[in-house]
């Protein structure tokens, strides 16, 4: 077999790489090294099936076509997280809630099952009227601000953290977001979590803390408006910020920036949601609404703007003010309030394709609404 080694290769005119065809094989000892950049130089209008390693992320992605954009490359777990809960890959978490004061309670579930949940163990504080949306990495679950039992209790900026491999365990860092408030949309990518809007008062500021180290909240920008009921969702680029109690828009960031939120469309329904599920290219929201209730299901394109688009119904009870959590394959909702009762039963969906939900089993630990939610799988990731 013939060696040719060389420093560099490019085409003719000098003006890029050459244009390999047919079937090429690349052997070595030792590795392959794609070129990189920081997701703000990604390029644009390259050929689809395209090779980066992102810099911010620290994670290879490859371009899916124009409409779509970069993706992360993605590996489902192959080991169930803990033995409690059956089922392997990744595993959801909800936590405190009120029935109406708030409450303790942490259940978990995986993904790839279709069953009730577990208990995972007491929250450090009880809890309810904390960011909405899933925030955290991979192995962190994050809780941003909200308000102590009992009912009307003290209101906190307090940045709470989960291990998710664990159980029974949460703590509070020293550190707090840089405004107490609660009834926030929460989201992430996977080095920062972010909060937006919120009650109590009442504001239109988005913060961030860096989910490695929990620092203390750093300012990002501003919302269109002051507002709160939103719920949060992301890609590894975008946070999402959608709808309140009394709209239907939603807006948008980009998370490794900062600067104030941009139009991104408009939900189905006004009113607070039912819950938000994600993977790495679409949103898909359990509508809820208020005052009337609805079972519409919807989603979005996170990389692209424009209104939600129908997804399905809800199968379960037409409920809102529950919870989201996401495998890069399988969204479920959580929990509920219909106006008048308390709910646990969970709903399921494929997000990438669309649909009716499944039903998914119950909550292990009872009725609630106004619940916090994350995973070890969710888009932003």
């Amino acid at each position: 077999m013939s060696e040719v080694r060389v420093n560099n290769l490019s085409n003719e005119n000098n003006t890029g790489g050459p244009t390999i065809s047919g079937i090429t094989t690349y052997s070595g000892r030792h590795f392959f090294v794609p070129p990189s950049g920081d997701t703000a130089s990604r390029p644009e209008d390259c050929e689809p099936g395209s090779l980066r390693f992102n810099t911010d992320s620290a994670k290879l992605e490859y371009f899916r076509g124009n409409t779509i954009g970069w993706t992360e490359i993605e590996a489902e777990l192959t080991e169930p997280l803990g033995t409690s809960a059956t089922g392997v890959g990744h595993r959801g978490i909800v936590v405190g809630g009120g029935a109406p004061g708030g409450n303790t309670h942490m259940d978990f579930y995986n993904h790839s099952t279709l069953g009730s949940s577990a208990d995972f163990g007491d929250y450090y504080q009880a809890e309810r009227n904390a960011g909405n949306g899933q925030a955290g990495n991979s192995t962190r679950m994050l809780i941003l601000c909200g308000d102590l039992n009992p009912q009307g209790g003290p209101i906190h900026g307090n940045i709470a953290s989960i291990t998710i491999a664990s159980t029974g365990y949460s703590s509070d860092s020293s550190n707090d977001m840089t405004q107490a408030r609660r009834l926030n949309a929460q989201f992430s990518n996977s080095t920062r979590a972010c909060a937006a809007g919120g009650y109590e008062p009442t504001t239109n500021i988005i913060d961030f803390t860096t989910i490695s180290s929990l620092s203390a909240g750093v300012d990002f920008g501003d919302l269109s408006s002051a507002a709160y009921f939103q719920s949060g969702s992301s890609s590894s680029t975008r946070g999402v910020i959608i709808k309140t109690n009394s709209t239907n828009t939603i807006e948008f960031v980009t998370i490794s920036t900062t600067g104030d939120a941009t139009d991104f469309g408009d939900t189905q329904v006004v009113g607070q949601s039912l819950g938000l599920a994600n993977n790495s290219t679409r949103i898909v929201i359990a509508e809820g609404g208020s005052p009337s209730l609805t079972n519409t299901i919807s989603f979005i394109t996170t990389a692209t703007t424009g209104n939600a688009i129908d997804f399905g119904d809800i199968v379960g009870a037409n409920r809102r003010d529950g919870v989201g959590t996401s495998s890069p394959t399988r969204g479920v909702f959580s929990c509920g309030y219909d106006g008048s009762s308390f709910h646990d039963e969970q709903d399921a969906v494929e997000l990438a394709t669309t649909g009716n939900s499944v039903n998914f089993g119950d909550t292990t630990n009872g009725n609630r609404f106004r619940l916090s939610g994350g995973s070890s799988g969710h888009g932003g990731l």
